[in-house]
């Protein structure tokens, strides 16, 4: 690929894996300035020696002094990012085990969970010092219901900051650190009894944007749009969707649209031919191309702004800010050059943004179609308008499919069988929704909507979201629960681009190699199953109210509950992804019993009933349902090693026990403190 010769490739490569190295080693911030200290030495030098002239050699030595110089400027860039490092982060300052005065101010609205609403704050003042970092607010629902709490509003809330804790049960999603990559350093939990509203407003960026925002909503309410494609609407123009429905959500999830309601590179492109459109009458000479310019870079940063500036509309505002500047300034822009130095720019300022889901999918997704849609089309030039605009969608989709089902399937676990049909049938229509949205939109933030646009742009949406409920109804087409580790990902990428390489260029050698990196995935896949296969843990899990214990043998897992529970285990939420993660099976359900072996361990199991059965010394003690027990009597009888209360015990009775087992000086694990209790 000649993508790969451009040297700003090979820069952005380094400096990637310089963001790498630092995120996951935690370098110290004295050592990585030592560092880059040391390569502007080298590289002055260097360019110092070479300034009279330079040969191939030459070329290469500065080459890769210039690459490791990239490299190292990476590991700057996610160090000097690192919140902790700030002086005045409130983190310096917080107490995890008693309430502080904060004075905070809202930035952005979360979708809420079914008791909280959510709110991202940046945190201005903890017990009277200034401060600064981001924080995500839980407040009870209905507690505040007199105050519209906006972006921008100030609060005063007395409450304990809380950090991060890893996920209670193995294997599942681990909210804190992907908090943590949105720069989120901590949570806190409110009511109303605990918050004063204020009444002053930091009118910073996000609070005009969500001014403006509210004024076109509102405007829509008003005028009877109706709240479910009104929802829709936010999201495909304004890129809000906190108040979708968890039924639509789940609908263009499994028909393979989900990407519709996020606004990323589909939507901007559509802007872009949009306002290009609007300003075709403008003539073609360099003052025309400035004022197209102008305009199409201001109406795409204006929309960022106010669809909130999230990853994948900044990536995709940048990537096509540049594409637009090579278009009208008559230079030769080639696409791949554009995709890079976009990337580039992007992590420079916020690095975080290489960890986003979203961002590495659509980076991923527009590679690939840059790299086979052509390839694709080739294959039939169809003569008709029509089906060579239906073939130019099936392509791209194929493309970006093809680029993005690995990393789906990695995070997601499901690939839905339909997104061709989806997009044949979607996409054309959503050009024609996405231009009249933005018209509605406009004349809307001008508190002027006209009834018939506004009645045929609600009339489409009502299409849109019954085509998807019909398409997503063919449940049968979506495959679920599909395992893949990280060397598989990684392997099943290399032969994916080695199959490509060899499509585009048919020989033996390229053949050879595309088989040899097919063979390399089976080779990972059947490596994975069987370091499985060695595997024997015995796992209690946090759920709160029911007792889930599982025993694990190889890819085997005996699930150990009460009837009810095991009835419905196998859409367990709490077994799911781990069962995903081990590339396990349940093969037996049992009820819970009293003792429990593993390599030779002893186990008692306490339940309700407070039946004690004659065990000999047991190793490890379990405690389920709150049994009324005399502890310290047990543990003098029994002398176990370690004390287990997991979920469905009452938080009273377990901090009784935690307190007797810290005197009698036993381990003490209690699931709904520390999580799921894992012995191997």
């Amino acid at each position: 690929m000649t993508a790969l010769q451009f040297p700003l490739t090979r820069i952005t490569f380094f400096f990637i894996t310089g963001l790498l190295i630092a995120y996951y080693s935690k370098l110290d911030i004295q050592i990585t300035f030592i560092l880059l200290g040391l390569m502007v030495i080298i590289l002055s030098c260097v360019f110092y020696y070479l300034r009279s002239g330079i040969n191939n050699n030459h070329k290469i030595t500065f080459g890769l002094i210039a690459y490791s110089f990239s490299f190292v400027i990476g590991i700057c860039t996610q160090t000097v990012h690192n919140d902790y490092l700030q002086l005045h982060n409130y983190m310096h300052y917080i107490h995890t085990d008693k309430p502080q005065w904060l004075q905070v101010s809202i930035i952005e609205k979360l979708k809420s969970s079914t008791y909280k609403d959510r709110y991202i704050v940046v945190v201005k003042k903890l017990d009277g010092r200034v401060t600064n970092g981001k924080l995500l607010l839980h407040i009870q629902k209905d507690s505040l219901h007199r105050y519209r709490l906006e972006p921008g509003l100030n609060l005063l809330i007395w409450g304990t900051i809380i950090k991060h804790k890893p996920p209670y049960n193995p294997d599942q999603f681990d909210y804190g650190h992907y908090l943590l990559h949105k720069s989120v350093m901590a949570q806190l939990y409110a009511d109303k009894s605990s918050i004063k509203v204020g009444t002053s407003y930091d009118k910073n960026i996000w609070y005009y944007s969500a001014c403006l925002r509210n004024n076109i909503l509102n405007n829509l309410k008003r005028h009877t749009m109706r709240n479910e494609e009104l929802n829709v609407a936010a999201a495909l123009i304004l890129g809000q969707q906190q108040d979708i429905s968890a039924e639509i959500l789940h609908d263009y999830q499994f028909a393979g649209a989900v990407h519709v309601l996020s606004v990323s590179g589909l939507h901007v492109g559509y802007i872009l031919l949009f306002i290009n459109f609007i300003l075709s009458g403008l003539p073609k000479n360099k003052s025309g191309n400035l004022i197209r310019l102008s305009s199409v870079l201001l109406t795409l940063w204006a929309f960022a702004i106010i669809a909130g500036l999230s990853p994948s509309i900044v990536r995709s505002v940048t990537m096509f800010s540049f594409v637009a500047t090579g278009m009208y300034l008559k230079r030769e822009t080639y696409i791949f050059h554009t995709l890079i130095v976009s990337i580039l720019l992007i992590l420079m300022v916020a690095p975080s943004f290489l960890f986003d889901i979203g961002f590495q999918l659509s980076y991923i997704s527009l590679f690939f179609i840059l790299w086979l849609q052509p390839m694709f089309a080739a294959i039939w030039l169809p003569k008709n308008i029509i089906t060579k605009y239906l073939w130019d969608i099936i392509t791209v989709s194929f493309a970006a499919q093809i680029g993005a089902f690995p990393l789906s399937i990695y995070y997601f676990h499901q690939f839905p069988g339909l997104f061709f049909i989806t997009n044949i049938i979607i996409l054309p229509g959503l050009g024609i929704i996405m231009a009249l949205g933005v018209f509605v939109m406009i004349m809307a933030a001008l508190d002027f909507v006209p009834s018939l646009p506004l009645t045929i742009l609600e009339w489409l949406i009502y299409i849109l979201n019954s085509v998807i409920d019909h398409i997503a109804s063919f449940e049968q087409f979506i495959i679920q629960d599909i395992p893949l580790s990280v060397s598989m990902l990684i392997s099943l990428y290399l032969a994916i681009i080695a199959v490509i390489i060899w499509f585009e260029k048919p020989t033996f050698r390229r053949l050879v190699f595309a088989l040899s990196l097919i063979l390399s995935f089976q080779i990972s896949n059947i490596s994975t199953i069987w370091l499985n296969q060695k595997n024997n843990e015995f796992i209690v899990f946090h759920s709160i109210k029911k007792s889930i214990f599982t025993k694990r043998i190889g890819q085997r897992l005996i699930v150990y509950s009460n009837n009810s529970v095991l009835k419905t285990i196998d859409h367990n939420p709490v077994l799911k992804s781990y069962l995903i993660a081990n590339f396990s099976h349940i093969s037996t359900k049992k009820t819970i019993p009293n003792t429990e072996y593993i390599k030779g361990i002893k186990i008692l199991i306490i339940d309700s009933t407070a039946i004690c059965p004659s065990l000999s010394k047991p190793d490890i003690l379990i405690l389920i349902q709150s049994p009324k027990i005399n502890l310290a009597r047990l543990l003098s009888y029994y002398h176990p090693r370690t004390v287990i209360a997991d979920g469905s015990n009452y938080k009273t009775y377990v901090a009784l026990w935690k307190a007797t087992c810290i005197k009698r000086k036993i381990p003490f694990h209690a699931t709904a403190e520390k999580g799921f209790y894992k012995l191997k």
